[in-house]
């Protein structure tokens, strides 16, 4: 089968079309070899651990570096994984020390049953490993103090039965013989019941007198045939009673009970009945249990004086199907009997059916194609019948189905399409139920991960990203980002941003960071040029091949106010004399002219407004607010100069506002005739002309002083007048008080109060001097001023009144 295994193996590489008929082809073999093949070792118990059991290498013709290809692996039987497999060397080993007692205490060979697993192809040899027994444990008696009462009228060659020791270990290491220490009266002697089981019964050789000696003291030596053998012992007591002739008798030889193994503790197993026709103590049976297992005295508890047997521990079907016990009545004389009580013990559902994963692959790819082996375990269920048949399901609608395989192994395998995307991971529960009435079940969690395939492109948030940036940016100022996401994971989700480059266009003044997809302008824009652009943007994954989505990023510019209003009427470069006529007859709201400015801005920048920053007559004219019209604001008069200077103020709504200024020179005239005549003598001309103009001017200036000299006179000749009435309206001083020098203050602190009358708070005023006047022509007196000053302090002091 080996042979033709590898031979199938060499025609599957050849041949790839018939690859799924190799497969079952090599699947049929392994199963037929794994029925066929059983690799049989041995292993004393007790070994250390880690102790060679076997080469499996050597014994199946299989490499080491093969074992390791296939990922070759040992599973036990159970629970409990006792072995080891290397697979760099192909050495079986256990795992821990084995103790035979322990792992088969009631059978007289300890097999252990073990598979080994190959993959790529799968493949299963059985094989077992007996554990021998070594000679490890002494007989022990149950009692290491019996005591056995015997009437002192039992013949010569009564037999009375002795407690049996018990030996765990089996075969020629087990209980082998037993001696008596040496003594006058009594000997011993073997025996082997139906079931095997070796006994020991105690011979009366010579006659007891109790009156002689009423008790005997034997020492019992129990033997096992091991090398070197082990013993144990026990002191059995013997008691001289006296006569009693009637031996209990049990109502039956052997009581036979059936027992479910869920029956609670202190429920009545049977109940053992021995009936002696002696009277008082010696009629009185007592019952004790005698060659009896220690396990079935846990389990089972008897009554030594109604001789009921109830239970007492926990039965279990599955470790013990059978117990046997003997019971022992005696009467107060001493004699005995036996019976047997055998217990069979019935299987309920107590068991739920056990999971135990043998192989699993945590992770898989999610273009797994359906019927992709994700994991290899067995279920076993230690209940018998029905009880013990089991089936398993898959909790949930799950892209996974189980197969059963052989023995009771399921593979769990993929039933469709897997997409990570949808489901990154799976937790499976597969429930493992048993056919008992009352059904069992249990239940085992497998996590399968699905790992990425890059099978996903990125996506943008927007198909049309939108960024608005002012004009005359700084450079490399960030408008936004655009983002994408990859919705694979790891490499395959890493998003990386690029424009796309357009043949036959100039490189945009835009750029894009590949990893954060921020948006930065790269030089200052001007919107009077470029009001919006357009590019591409292209968002590709770092998978293999790299799948890649585009999105269009549309950058609007926003106008800011850098344009200044420009003026197309009157031109900036006109005159400020060229002007507009306006007759002397124009009334309110006379159309003089129109200013006409334009701003390269748009929106609220270019919205334009006029106003009247400065005239030569500020009521005369006025302007509109947004249409720039200048008009008059009332009629014109004769008294207004017949040149107008206007200064229009346009100004736009920006943020900060941008203005310009418009100068109108307006002529008022009487007629359109005279206006243009003067327009022609003002404008520049030849020498005839130029020599008019300077006429003109000096007859103006002629003129102008003499006005100026006539005005000047007037205004002297009044403020004389005025002073001559002030004159002669003031008081006259006494004579003492201007030439006397006597008084409190000297004549230079004189002063004057004077009182207006008709205000509402008096005013105090401090003046200067008063000096007394003199007649005209006499000199003053000593330290007196001249008339002339006092004439001017009463000028003053006239206007101070008034």
């Amino acid at each position: 089968a080996g042979w033709l295994f590898w031979r199938v193996m060499a025609c599957g590489r050849q041949s790839r079309g018939s690859k799924r008929q190799v497969i079952l082809f090599i699947l049929c073999v392994c199963v037929c070899q794994s029925g066929a093949e059983t690799l049989r070792y041995s292993l004393a118990e007790e070994m250390e651990r880690d102790s060679f059991v076997a080469n499996i290498s050597n014994d199946l013709g299989v490499s080491p570096s093969q074992l390791a290809a296939r990922k070759a692996r040992v599973v036990s039987e159970g629970s409990e994984q006792l072995f080891r497999l290397n697979q760099n060397t192909g050495i079986l080993t256990a795992k821990e020390s084995l103790d035979r007692e322990e792992i088969c205490p009631q059978s007289d060979t300890c097999t252990l049953f073990f598979k080994i697993f190959f993959e790529n192809p799968l493949q299963l040899i059985r094989g077992e490993v007996e554990v021998r027994d070594v000679n490890d444990n002494s007989p022990e008696f149950p009692e290491k103090e019996m005591v056995l009462e015997i009437l002192e009228t039992a013949p010569p060659g009564s037999r009375f039965l002795l407690e049996s020791a018990q030996d765990k270990d089996m075969g020629s290491n087990g209980l082998q013989n037993y001696s008596l220490g040496s003594n006058s009266h009594f000997s011993l002697a073997l025996g082997t019941g139906k079931d095997g089981v070796k006994y020991v019964e105690l011979i009366l050789e010579r006659q007891l007198d109790r009156e002689e000696q009423r008790e005997l003291n034997l020492l019992l030596t129990a033997t096992d045939g091991g090398s070197p053998p082990r013993s144990g012992t026990a002191h059995v007591q013997v008691v001289v009673l006296d006569a009693n002739d009637n031996i209990p008798v049990f109502s039956r030889e052997v009581y036979e009970v059936r027992l479910t193994e869920s029956s609670p503790p202190e429920q009545l197993v049977v109940r053992v009945v021995a009936a002696d026709p002696d009277e008082g103590s010696n009629g009185k049976v007592r019952y004790a249990f005698t060659q009896t297992s220690e396990r079935s005295r846990q389990l089972f508890e008897l009554n030594p004086v109604t001789g009921e047997i109830r239970v007492a521990g926990n039965l279990d079907f599955e470790e013990a199907k059978n117990h046997k016990m003997v019971v022992r009545g005696t009467d107060g004389g001493g004699l005995s009997s036996h019976c047997k009580v055998q217990v069979e013990v019935l299987d309920v559902n107590d068991n739920a059916p056990e999971i135990a994963l043998t192989s699993l692959t945590a992770s898989i790819p999610e273009d797994a194609p359906p019927r992709t082996v994700v994991a290899l375990f067995s279920v076993r269920d230690r209940d018998s019948g029905d009880n013990g048949r089991t089936e398993c399901t898959i909790d949930g609608n799950l892209p996974f189905s189980l197969s059963p395989t052989f023995d009771n192994y399921y593979e769990l395998r993929t039933n469709a399409a897997l997409d990570r995307e949808r489901t990154a991971e799976y937790n499976i529960t597969i429930t493992a139920m048993d056919w008992g009435t009352t059904r069992l079940s249990s239940q085992e969690s497998i996590f399968v991960q699905i790992s990425d395939v890059n099978d996903s492109p990125p996506e943008f948030t927007q198909e049309i990203y939108t960024m608005s940036v002012t004009e005359n940016n700084s450079p490399m100022l960030q408008i936004g980002s655009v983002n994408a996401t990859d919705a694979d994971a790891g490499k395959n989700a890493h998003v990386r941003y690029a424009l796309v480059r357009q043949e036959g266009k100039e490189q945009p003044n835009v750029s894009v960071n590949s990893e954060n997809g921020e948006v930065y302008i790269l030089r200052p824009l001007d919107y009077e040029e470029v009001r919006a652009f357009e590019v591409m943007v292209r968002a590709a994954d770092s998978g293999l091949p790299p799948l890649s989505a585009q999105a269009v990023l549309r950058v609007v510019v926003r106008d800011e106010n850098d344009n200044t209003p420009v003026l197309l009427h009157p031109p900036p470069d006109s005159s400020a004399t060229a002007g507009e006529l306006v007759p002397r007859w124009a009334r309110e709201g006379y159309l003089v002219a129109k200013v006409v400015a334009v701003d390269a801005d748009e929106g609220q920048n270019a919205w334009l407004s006029y106003e009247l920053a400065k005239a030569t007559e500020p009521g005369l004219f006025r302007v509109g607010l947004h249409s720039g019209e200048v008009r008059t604001a009332r009629a014109v008069a004769e008294r207004d100069t017949p040149r107008q200077r206007l200064v229009v103020l346009v100004r736009d709504r920006g943020q900060p506002p941008r203005s310009s200024t418009a100068t109108l020179g307006i002529a008022l005239v009487d007629g359109f005739s005279d206006a243009h005549l003067r327009v022609i003598e003002e404008a520049p001309a030849a020498e005839p002309d130029g020599l008019l103009t300077l006429y003109l001017i000096v007859c103006l200036a002629c003129v102008s002083a003499l006005f100026l000299a006539t005005t000047v006179a007037t205004v002297v000749v009044r403020v004389r007048r005025a002073r001559k009435r002030e004159a002669e309206s003031l008081p006259t001083f006494p004579k003492a008080a201007t030439e006397s020098n006597a008084g409190s203050l000297p004549r230079s602190y004189v002063y004057d109060v004077c009182f207006a009358a008709g205000t509402v708070n008096s005013e105090f005023r401090f003046l200067r001097p008063l000096f007394p006047c003199f007649p005209s022509g006499l000199p003053p007196g000593p330290g007196e001023q001249r008339s002339s000053m006092c004439s001017q302090e009463v000028a003053n002091l006239g206007e101070e009144g008034d």
